[in-house]
Protein backbone atom coordinates (compact mmCIF):
# COMPACT_ATOMS: atom_id res chain seq x y z
CA UNK A 1 0.00 0.00 0.00
CA UNK A 2 1.12 3.31 -1.04
CA UNK A 3 2.49 6.02 1.81
CA UNK A 4 -0.42 8.69 0.84
CA UNK A 5 -3.41 5.86 0.60
CA UNK A 6 -5.69 5.59 2.91
CA UNK A 7 -7.46 2.55 4.80
CA UNK A 8 -11.05 3.20 4.63
CA UNK A 9 -12.86 1.21 7.63
CA UNK A 10 -15.14 -1.07 6.70
CA UNK A 11 -18.61 -1.18 9.04
CA UNK A 12 -18.66 -4.30 10.68
CA UNK A 13 -21.65 -6.24 8.95
CA UNK A 14 -21.10 -9.76 10.88
CA UNK A 15 -22.53 -8.32 13.81
CA UNK A 16 -26.18 -7.72 13.57
CA UNK A 17 -26.33 -11.26 11.16
CA UNK A 18 -25.29 -12.70 14.22
CA UNK A 19 -27.47 -11.30 16.12
CA UNK A 20 -30.49 -11.84 14.07
CA UNK A 21 -29.16 -15.86 13.90
CA UNK A 22 -29.27 -16.15 17.63
CA UNK A 23 -32.84 -14.84 18.57
CA UNK A 24 -33.84 -14.02 22.15
CA UNK A 25 -36.14 -16.85 21.77
CA UNK A 26 -33.51 -20.14 20.59
CA UNK A 27 -35.93 -22.47 21.79
CA UNK A 28 -38.61 -21.36 19.01
CA UNK A 29 -38.16 -23.54 15.85
CA UNK A 30 -37.97 -21.23 12.72
CA UNK A 31 -38.11 -24.26 10.18
CA UNK A 32 -41.33 -26.11 10.52
CA UNK A 33 -43.20 -28.25 8.24
CA UNK A 34 -45.78 -26.98 5.79
CA UNK A 35 -48.08 -29.73 5.91
CA UNK A 36 -48.36 -29.97 9.61
CA UNK A 37 -49.27 -26.02 11.20
CA UNK A 38 -51.46 -23.50 10.27
CA UNK A 39 -49.90 -19.96 9.53
CA UNK A 40 -51.01 -16.20 10.40
CA UNK A 41 -50.48 -14.30 7.33
CA UNK A 42 -49.84 -10.44 7.77
CA UNK A 43 -50.03 -7.82 5.29
CA UNK A 44 -48.21 -4.58 6.16
CA UNK A 45 -49.09 -1.59 3.84
CA UNK A 46 -48.82 2.00 4.39
CA UNK A 47 -52.45 2.21 4.00
CA UNK A 48 -54.30 -0.81 5.69
CA UNK A 49 -53.15 -3.61 7.93
CA UNK A 50 -54.47 -7.18 6.94
CA UNK A 51 -54.49 -10.55 7.96
CA UNK A 52 -55.89 -14.37 7.72
CA UNK A 53 -54.95 -17.69 8.67
CA UNK A 54 -53.94 -20.48 6.52
CA UNK A 55 -54.29 -23.97 5.89
CA UNK A 56 -51.69 -25.99 5.58
CA UNK A 57 -51.84 -26.09 2.11
CA UNK A 58 -51.73 -22.07 2.28
CA UNK A 59 -55.47 -21.51 1.76
CA UNK A 60 -57.37 -19.03 3.63
CA UNK A 61 -59.49 -20.06 6.04
CA UNK A 62 -60.81 -17.31 7.63
CA UNK A 63 -62.23 -14.21 6.08
CA UNK A 64 -59.82 -11.54 5.81
CA UNK A 65 -59.16 -9.02 8.40
CA UNK A 66 -58.32 -5.38 7.65
CA UNK A 67 -58.07 -1.90 9.71
CA UNK A 68 -56.11 1.38 9.14
CA UNK A 69 -52.69 1.95 9.49
CA UNK A 70 -51.80 4.42 12.24
CA UNK A 71 -50.36 7.16 11.05
CA UNK A 72 -47.47 7.97 12.47
CA UNK A 73 -46.93 4.09 13.19
CA UNK A 74 -43.28 3.68 15.08
CA UNK A 75 -43.39 0.16 16.22
CA UNK A 76 -45.04 0.51 19.65
CA UNK A 77 -47.86 1.79 18.00
CA UNK A 78 -47.80 -0.67 14.88
CA UNK A 79 -47.71 -3.87 17.94
CA UNK A 80 -50.44 -2.47 19.71
CA UNK A 81 -52.64 -2.36 15.79
CA UNK A 82 -51.16 -5.93 15.77
CA UNK A 83 -52.92 -6.66 18.75
CA UNK A 84 -56.28 -5.07 17.51
CA UNK A 85 -56.09 -6.24 13.90
CA UNK A 86 -55.53 -10.00 15.17
CA UNK A 87 -57.30 -9.87 17.91
CA UNK A 88 -60.54 -13.01 16.32
CA UNK A 89 -57.98 -14.89 14.62
CA UNK A 90 -56.93 -17.95 16.79
CA UNK A 91 -55.21 -21.51 16.71
CA UNK A 92 -52.21 -20.77 14.87
CA UNK A 93 -48.71 -22.18 14.64
CA UNK A 94 -46.49 -19.46 12.99
CA UNK A 95 -46.30 -16.36 11.45
CA UNK A 96 -45.72 -14.72 7.92
CA UNK A 97 -45.14 -11.10 7.60
CA UNK A 98 -44.89 -9.13 4.47
CA UNK A 99 -43.70 -5.62 5.37
CA UNK A 100 -43.32 -2.89 3.19
CA UNK A 101 -39.43 -1.67 3.09
CA UNK A 102 -36.02 -3.51 2.91
CA UNK A 103 -35.83 -6.09 5.81
CA UNK A 104 -32.32 -8.04 6.35
CA UNK A 105 -33.12 -11.15 8.58
CA UNK A 106 -36.12 -10.16 10.12
CA UNK A 107 -34.55 -6.38 10.87
CA UNK A 108 -36.09 -3.59 9.21
CA UNK A 109 -33.65 -1.37 7.64
CA UNK A 110 -35.92 1.06 5.97
CA UNK A 111 -39.76 1.79 5.93
CA UNK A 112 -40.84 4.70 3.87
CA UNK A 113 -44.24 4.38 4.28
CA UNK A 114 -44.43 3.96 7.95
CA UNK A 115 -41.26 6.73 8.22
CA UNK A 116 -37.90 4.87 8.96
CA UNK A 117 -36.31 6.93 11.27
CA UNK A 118 -38.10 5.08 14.34
CA UNK A 119 -37.58 1.32 12.41
CA UNK A 120 -34.05 1.39 11.21
CA UNK A 121 -32.25 -1.93 12.72
CA UNK A 122 -35.72 -2.75 14.36
CA UNK A 123 -35.92 -6.55 14.94
CA UNK A 124 -39.58 -7.36 13.88
CA UNK A 125 -39.16 -10.91 13.99
CA UNK A 126 -38.41 -10.56 17.70
CA UNK A 127 -40.74 -8.49 18.85
CA UNK A 128 -43.59 -10.03 17.40
CA UNK A 129 -42.18 -13.62 18.53
CA UNK A 130 -41.74 -12.21 22.10
CA UNK A 131 -45.47 -10.75 21.39
CA UNK A 132 -47.37 -13.87 19.91
CA UNK A 133 -45.16 -16.81 21.58
CA UNK A 134 -44.75 -18.25 17.97
CA UNK A 135 -41.78 -18.18 15.53
CA UNK A 136 -42.13 -15.55 12.97
CA UNK A 137 -40.63 -14.58 9.34
CA UNK A 138 -40.87 -11.40 8.06
CA UNK A 139 -39.63 -10.48 4.63
CA UNK A 140 -40.37 -7.83 1.87
CA UNK A 141 -44.45 -7.34 1.10
CA UNK A 142 -43.18 -7.55 -2.56
CA UNK A 143 -41.08 -10.56 -2.41
CA UNK A 144 -44.49 -12.21 -0.12
CA UNK A 145 -46.52 -11.24 -2.83
CA UNK A 146 -44.95 -12.83 -5.71
CA UNK A 147 -45.08 -15.86 -3.63
CA UNK A 148 -48.47 -16.17 -4.13
CA UNK A 149 -48.14 -14.68 -7.52
CA UNK A 150 -45.39 -16.66 -9.47
CA UNK A 151 -45.42 -19.38 -11.22
CA UNK A 152 -42.25 -21.16 -11.00
CA UNK A 153 -40.70 -21.24 -14.39
CA UNK A 154 -38.34 -18.75 -16.15
CA UNK A 155 -37.20 -15.15 -14.90
CA UNK A 156 -40.30 -13.51 -13.46
CA UNK A 157 -40.59 -10.37 -12.21
CA UNK A 158 -43.02 -8.47 -9.89
CA UNK A 159 -44.80 -5.36 -9.81
CA UNK A 160 -46.63 -4.20 -6.65
CA UNK A 161 -49.17 -1.32 -6.98
CA UNK A 162 -50.88 0.61 -4.43
CA UNK A 163 -49.70 3.19 -1.76
CA UNK A 164 -46.09 2.96 -3.17
CA UNK A 165 -44.69 1.10 -5.71
CA UNK A 166 -42.66 -2.37 -4.73
CA UNK A 167 -40.85 -4.95 -7.18
CA UNK A 168 -39.66 -8.61 -6.54
CA UNK A 169 -37.57 -10.95 -8.69
CA UNK A 170 -37.64 -14.71 -9.15
CA UNK A 171 -35.67 -17.23 -11.22
CA UNK A 172 -37.11 -21.14 -11.37
CA UNK A 173 -39.52 -19.96 -8.34
CA UNK A 174 -36.24 -18.94 -6.26
CA UNK A 175 -36.39 -15.57 -4.79
CA UNK A 176 -33.66 -12.97 -5.81
CA UNK A 177 -32.07 -10.76 -3.97
CA UNK A 178 -34.10 -7.82 -3.09
CA UNK A 179 -33.98 -4.26 -4.88
CA UNK A 180 -35.50 -1.43 -3.62
CA UNK A 181 -36.21 0.02 -7.28
CA UNK A 182 -38.86 1.92 -5.66
CA UNK A 183 -36.90 4.47 -4.39
CA UNK A 184 -34.51 4.83 -7.77
CA UNK A 185 -34.91 7.80 -9.95
CA UNK A 186 -37.15 6.92 -13.14
CA UNK A 187 -38.51 10.46 -14.08
CA UNK A 188 -37.54 14.37 -13.36
CA UNK A 189 -36.13 12.94 -10.01
CA UNK A 190 -39.35 11.21 -8.92
CA UNK A 191 -38.84 7.79 -7.70
CA UNK A 192 -41.06 4.83 -8.66
CA UNK A 193 -42.91 5.52 -5.43
CA UNK A 194 -43.75 9.15 -6.11
CA UNK A 195 -44.42 8.56 -10.01
CA UNK A 196 -46.79 5.47 -9.68
CA UNK A 197 -47.73 5.26 -6.49
CA UNK A 198 -51.34 5.98 -5.00
CA UNK A 199 -51.04 10.09 -5.02
CA UNK A 200 -49.97 9.48 -8.83
CA UNK A 201 -53.35 7.75 -9.18
CA UNK A 202 -55.33 9.68 -7.56
CA UNK A 203 -53.78 13.32 -8.71
CA UNK A 204 -52.85 12.29 -12.24
CA UNK A 205 -56.52 10.15 -13.16
CA UNK A 206 -56.15 6.26 -14.09
CA UNK A 207 -55.94 7.38 -17.55
CA UNK A 208 -52.62 8.91 -17.26
CA UNK A 209 -51.29 6.84 -14.46
CA UNK A 210 -51.58 3.52 -16.75
CA UNK A 211 -49.01 5.37 -19.03
CA UNK A 212 -46.77 5.85 -16.53
CA UNK A 213 -47.27 2.37 -15.74
CA UNK A 214 -46.94 1.40 -18.95
CA UNK A 215 -43.34 3.81 -19.29
CA UNK A 216 -42.31 2.10 -16.02
CA UNK A 217 -43.01 -1.63 -17.31
CA UNK A 218 -41.20 -1.06 -20.45
CA UNK A 219 -38.27 0.02 -18.23
CA UNK A 220 -38.62 -2.78 -16.23
CA UNK A 221 -38.70 -5.44 -19.39
CA UNK A 222 -35.42 -3.87 -20.86
CA UNK A 223 -33.57 -3.87 -17.60
CA UNK A 224 -34.37 -7.56 -16.76
CA UNK A 225 -35.40 -9.10 -19.92
CA UNK A 226 -38.16 -11.21 -17.36
CA UNK A 227 -40.11 -14.26 -19.30
CA UNK A 228 -43.57 -12.66 -17.08
CA UNK A 229 -44.75 -9.54 -14.92
CA UNK A 230 -46.83 -10.58 -12.18
CA UNK A 231 -48.59 -6.85 -11.10
CA UNK A 232 -50.16 -7.24 -7.79
CA UNK A 233 -51.38 -4.64 -4.87
CA UNK A 234 -54.52 -2.84 -4.34
CA UNK A 235 -54.11 -0.62 -7.58
CA UNK A 236 -53.25 -3.42 -10.06
CA UNK A 237 -56.99 -3.48 -11.31
CA UNK A 238 -57.14 -0.12 -12.46
CA UNK A 239 -54.49 -0.59 -14.65
CA UNK A 240 -55.63 0.31 -18.42
CA UNK A 241 -54.80 -1.97 -21.25
CA UNK A 242 -51.56 -4.25 -19.48
CA UNK A 243 -49.16 -5.73 -21.90
CA UNK A 244 -49.22 -9.17 -23.34
CA UNK A 245 -46.20 -10.24 -20.84
CA UNK A 246 -48.05 -9.06 -17.87
CA UNK A 247 -50.43 -10.94 -15.35
CA UNK A 248 -52.85 -8.87 -13.01
CA UNK A 249 -52.65 -10.66 -9.55
CA UNK A 250 -55.24 -10.87 -6.88
CA UNK A 251 -54.53 -8.51 -4.40
CA UNK A 252 -54.81 -11.36 -1.90
CA UNK A 253 -51.48 -12.71 -2.91
CA UNK A 254 -49.74 -10.50 0.02
CA UNK A 255 -51.28 -13.12 2.52
CA UNK A 256 -51.59 -16.14 0.95
CA UNK A 257 -47.58 -15.88 -0.68
CA UNK A 258 -47.10 -16.24 3.27
CA UNK A 259 -47.11 -20.03 3.49
CA UNK A 260 -43.88 -20.05 1.34
CA UNK A 261 -41.90 -18.61 3.42
CA UNK A 262 -41.65 -21.65 5.46
CA UNK A 263 -40.31 -23.60 2.66
CA UNK A 264 -37.61 -21.41 2.38
CA UNK A 265 -34.07 -22.07 4.00
CA UNK A 266 -34.20 -21.04 7.98
CA UNK A 267 -30.63 -19.39 7.40
CA UNK A 268 -32.50 -16.35 5.34
CA UNK A 269 -34.44 -15.44 8.04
Amino acid sequence: MDDDSVEVERPDIKAPLEKARARKHPAVKRSVSTTEFRTLAIDVGGTHLKAVLLSPTGKMITDEVVIETPHPCPPETFLKSIDRLIGDLHSFDRVSVGFPGFVRRGTIVTAPHLGTKPWQDFDLADALEERLGKPVRVLNDADVQGFGLIRGRGLEMVLTLGTGAGTALFREGDLMPHLELAHHPIHKGQTYDEYIGDEALHRKGPKQWSRRVHKTIAILRSLVHYDLLHIGGGNASKLIDPPADVKIGANQAGLTGGIRLWDLDDVQF
